[in-house]
């Protein structure tokens, strides 16, 4: 067997075969760059959901939900329509002045009747008893004040007598004394004889004095104290007419011509004192009664004229009366017909009313829409060029008809706006149309 030497390595050799390794460089992004890719691609998917996603002061909705209408010039046309109700023009309330039992009833519910036509009568034995004591009070009252006049008037009469007869008195002593004085003053008549005279005619002088003045004092009061009692002399007879009157109550009588409606007495039925019994309509004369919305309180003004369409006719009316009272947001007025009115109107019925507030004049408009009752015309969405999204913005707008609205500021011809309701988003800043 052969021996082979093996020879010895030196010893800075390396054992482990590690003398056939080589570094291989790896080549790629480095860290920094990684970062930088990282943070632009989170910036850009930031960016991109900020635009497409909806803000809190936007909201998408789909472009089939909502009217879109042109800004426009046009002419105005200041006009409200109105539904109307048909009311009689005067309407008068038939009530039981006086209770009573009904004896008869002589007309019925919905005839026509004239001023004064007796309607039913009534009976009331209480109140005709109460009346007729009254009455015979009354006329005694006024026998008596009669009495006194006549008494009055004999005194007066009686004065003015006792007045002459003093005056003549006066007349005969001054007459038998002026014949005397000159007999007297010769000698002719004895002195006791001519002073008996004199002092006779000075006596009847100073008596027919003092009755002229205490007639003229007695016809003073008189006069007041006669005036007294012919005041209350008419006074009582007034109140016995009063009592006649009560009397005759208990037969109604129609007050003014018309149609009666609402009459249901009965034979035999009790009515008490002030109820109602029906009313009288004017027959052939109507008004129209209207509501009208309370932001026209202060642009209806009476005269104003309206126009009434009714079988293919139009009549013309008037504004004769406003009540400015609102209720539920709305007011009344009362339209008289010019001239000639639609032939057989029923009461109640409804018309067709186009009131005229103004001339026609140019003016910017947009289509009248629900839009107007959320917002009041405060703002309004704008369409954008592109029909893809909508803009709240501020506007005036002024008078408005049921077609259009009168643009005063905030829009510009052939913008285009929303014009159909805006409830759930009449909030909201900004709308996304998706089509």
């Amino acid at each position: 067997m052969s021996v082979i030497k093996m020879q010895k390595e030196s010893p800075s050799r390396a054992q482990s075969g590690s003398g056939m390794d080589r570094v291989v460089e790896r080549r790629g992004l480095s860290r920094e760059i990684k970062i930088g890719l990282g943070a632009a691609a989170a910036l850009l998917l930031g960016l991109l959901f900020w635009w497409f996603a909806p803000t809190a002061n936007s909201q998408s909705i789909a472009a089939d939900r909502v009217t879109v209408s042109v800004v426009e010039k046009g002419r105005f046309d200041d006009f409200l329509p109105l539904r109307a109700r048909v009311t009689p023009l005067v309407t008068v309330y038939l009530d039981a002045v006086e209770g009573g039992r009904v004896e008869k009833v002589l007309v019925e519910d919905g005839a026509m009747v004239s001023k004064g036509q007796l309607l039913a009568e009534l009976s009331n034995s209480d109140l005709q008893l109460n009346v007729l004591a009254r009455q015979a009070d009354v006329s005694r009252e006024i026998n008596s004040m009669r009495n006194m006049e006549l008494a009055l008037a004999q005194t007066k009469t009686s004065d003015h007598r006792a007045v002459i007869e003093a005056q003549l008195a006066a007349d005969k002593a001054r007459r038998q004394y002026e014949m005397q004085k000159p007999l007297a003053d010769k000698g002719f008549i004895a002195g006791k004889t001519f002073n008996d005279s004199r002092d006779e005619y000075v006596a009847n002088a100073r008596r027919a004095e003092v009755l002229s003045r205490a007639r003229v004092t007695d016809e003073r009061l008189q006069a007041s104290q006669l005036a007294q009692l012919r005041a209350s002399n008419a006074s009582l007879s007034q109140s016995l007419g009063i009592a006649r009157a009560s009397l005759d109550a208990l037969n109604l009588r129609a007050p003014v011509d018309g149609q009666l409606t609402a009459f249901s007495i009965q034979v035999g039925q009790s009515l008490q004192r002030g109820e109602r019994l029906g009313q009288l309509d004017s027959a052939g004369r109507n008004k129209l009664v209207a509501s009208v919305d309370e932001f026209y309180l202060g642009r209806v003004q009476p005269g104003q004229v309206a126009t009434v369409d009714v079988g293919g006719k139009t009549y013309r009316a008037k504004v004769a009366k406003i009540y400015p009272q609102v209720r539920n947001g709305a007011f009344d007025v009362d339209l008289w017909f010019l001239g000639e009115e639609p032939k057989d109107l029923n009461r109640g019925q409804t018309l067709q009313v186009k009131l005229t507030l103004g001339d026609p004049t140019p003016a910017l408009l947009i289509p009248n829409g629900a839009f107007y009752n959320e917002t009041g015309g405060a703002f309004v969405f704008v369409v954008a060029p592109d029909g893809r999204s909508a803009i709240k913005r501020n506007v005036r707008l002024g008078r408005r008809n049921s077609d259009y609205i009168e643009v005063l500021e905030g829009l510009e011809p052939g913008e285009r706006v929303i014009t159909s309701p805006y409830t759930g988003f009449a909030d909201k800043d900004r709308l996304d149309l998706d089509t």
